[in-house]
């Protein structure tokens, strides 16, 4: 296709252009073996979600957009940290943060990834350095901080941001941009577009499908990749991140993907008429998972009988995890106040002591900058 947009994929048909190098063959089964396993698990959770409604908050599922927290997965230090949206299980493992954590997180269990307080939408791992948030842009202005800490500290560390192109309609987001460009920071923005914001497709929101383009404006090195070619993602996000990591920047990845579910539950809300099922299908016909390994397959990358022992061993896990939320205890009543506010403030009391009288002049002359 001559030029990435969602019309352009759509026009091009079956997505034909997955390759593999020879040197990329155990990469190719690590990026297979991590999709596999998180679509097996978001299917599980929409299985299980209704009728049973045991699952205590709203769920935001990634099926057909596995390939960016795949890519992820292999790129990222256990020092990095990582942030992004509220469509946040594939990012979530991508930090290789525990499933069962994240199965008793939705559960509202006391054994949760966050006690049971999070849910899905804000679900975090701080041990492992991942952070989620339901607000909109709020991933991209939040890795800043982090950026700036590892750039002060003189650590190698990276931060990265993931996101939907609908976070693009925030102003923070350009600010950030223009921040890190400006600063240099060791940040990585990756913009999963899958053209909709809830049920409204992006060039009702923009004039231009062309995010990359416009961040490149700003000075940010911006690429635009196929989102549904893992081994391609991977590819750009290492060359980006290996930038960051070097001292050279910040760097933008935007990457054509589609979300197979509603926007969030497990129930279709495509009875609203917000997209046509030809096009839904037409992206099924290009699934990350089914792409590489029909590549894999070509280049004789698969292992005898290890697509079956990857599911055989990935649904024994995800029946460990489905017994380990039931059977976990619910938290106890918290105090509200405390997970929002501390008590115990030493410093803010030391900066807000009263000074001592004697010291104090009455009559100094006062110092007023000049220009004004």
């Amino acid at each position: 296709m001559k030029t990435l947009t969602h019309a352009e994929i759509l026009k091009a048909g079956p997505y034909t252009g997955v390759r593999l190098e020879r040197s990329e063959a155990a990469t190719a089964r690590s990026l297979f073996r991590f999709m596999t396993r998180l679509r097996m698990c978001e299917e599980a959770l929409a299985l299980e979600y209704h009728p049973a409604d045991e699952m205590r908050c709203p769920v935001h599922f990634c099926v057909g957009q596995e390939a960016v927290p795949a890519a992820l997965s292999q790129l990222l230090r256990d020092d990095d940290y990582l942030f992004c949206h509220h469509r946040s299980h594939g990012y979530y493992l991508a930090k290789h943060a525990p499933m069962d954590a994240l199965f008793a997180e939705l559960y509202g269990k006391s054994t949760g990834a966050n006690g049971g307080l999070a849910g899905s939408q804000d679900i975090s791992f701080p041990s492992r350095r991942f952070f989620s948030g339901a607000i909109l842009a709020g991933a991209t202005a939040i890795s800043l901080g982090a950026a700036l800490a590892f750039r002060l500290r003189g650590a190698a560390g990276v931060a990265v941001a993931g996101f939907g192109e609908s976070a693009t309609d925030e102003g923070i987001f350009w600010e950030s941009v223009n921040y890190a460009a400006v600063a240099k920071l060791p940040v990585v923005f990756v913009c999963e577009n899958n053209n909709y914001s809830v049920f409204s497709p992006q060039l009702k929101r923009q004039a231009l499908d062309n995010i990359s383009a416009r961040v490149a404006a700003f000075g940010v090195p911006s690429t635009a990749v196929f989102g549904n070619d893992a081994i391609q993602v991977y590819r750009t996000l290492r060359e980006a991140i290996a930038l960051a990591r070097e001292g050279k920047g910040p760097a933008f990845v935007e990457a054509y993907t589609y979300r197979w579910s509603g926007h969030y539950g497990p129930a279709s809300d495509d009875l609203v008429g917000y997209r046509e099922m030809s096009e839904l299908e037409a992206w099924k016909r290009n699934c990350p998972i089914a792409l590489l390994q029909q590549a894999m397959h070509e280049a004789g990358a698969h292992q005898p009988g290890e697509i079956e022992t990857l599911k055989r061993e990935t649904a024994a896990e995800i029946e460990r995890c489905f017994k380990f939320a039931k059977s976990s205890p619910f938290p106890e009543r918290p105090v509200w106040d405390e997970l929002n506010t501390s008590s115990a403030s030493p410093m803010a009391d030391k900066l807000l002591a009263e000074p001592g009288l004697a010291s104090f002049d009455a009559q100094q002359d006062s110092q007023q900058a000049k220009g004004y």
